[in-house]
């Protein structure tokens, strides 16, 4: 993988919330979309829907890994097939395997690899990473494409919220006191990458699902 040869500092934004600015060079960028690109093909990008109302989601996602994430109508939940084709998931990509064994921490791969994708106009509203069994492990995200408006804030919902741009290459990762904090993106700035043909922002996020035996 092509990091910058010299990265930028990474950046403590909470206890446990950190920030790694430019972690992945144009080259490494390229190949992972290619990546994502493989798992779509095997497994297309659907569009979940809040649990209860059926509401759809503003971004499309799908997930890479033996475990995915999905919503519907019957809740949140992780399952080893796609809710549409009913065929396993796709391998995590290689690329975002690696920023997990660099940035995490954790002696253990990830079971799930959720990627986002956002039109120009798709936004995620604040929530907590809570559908996991394994606590211990933090969340890792990686940004592909245009300027997101990240914000966070802490436990409660009610505790204030700072925000942060993710730009094409960032990572930030979610762990200790920040594991379950509240976060979301307000916002997408259209137009700031030239990485996605379509424009748009992909967003990675790799989670450990089940408890070590």
């Amino acid at each position: 993988m092509s990091h910058p040869t010299s990265l930028p500092a990474s950046l403590t934004l909470a206890p446990g919330l950190v920030y790694h600015p430019g972690y992945l060079g144009r080259t490494a960028q390229e190949a992972l979309l290619d990546e994502v690109r493989a798992v779509t093909r095997q497994a297309p990008l659907f569009t979940p829907r809040m649990p209860r109302t059926g509401k759809p989601f503003s971004v499309r996602m799908t997930n890479g890994g033996p475990l995915g994430w999905v919503s519907d109508v019957q809740g949140y939940r992780y399952q080893a097939d796609h809710p549409d084709t009913a065929e396993p998931w796709p391998a995590i990509p290689p690329v975002a395997l690696e920023a997990w064994n660099a940035l995490s921490g954790y002696a253990l791969p990830p079971d799930a690899c959720l990627i986002n994708f956002y039109e120009p106009s798709a936004r995620m509203g604040l929530h907590q990473d809570k559908d996991e069994e394994e606590f211990d492990a933090p969340v890792v995200s990686l940004s592909l494409g245009d300027t997101a408006l990240f914000r966070y804030g802490g436990l409660d919902r009610r505790d204030p919220t700072r925000s942060v741009r993710l730009r094409s290459g960032d990572a930030i990762v979610f762990g200790g006191p920040a594991r379950l904090i509240h976060h979301g993106i307000d916002r997408l700035m259209a137009g700031s990458s030239d990485l996605l043909p379509q424009g748009g922002r992909l967003n990675l996020t790799l989670r450990k699902v089940k408890k070590p035996v």
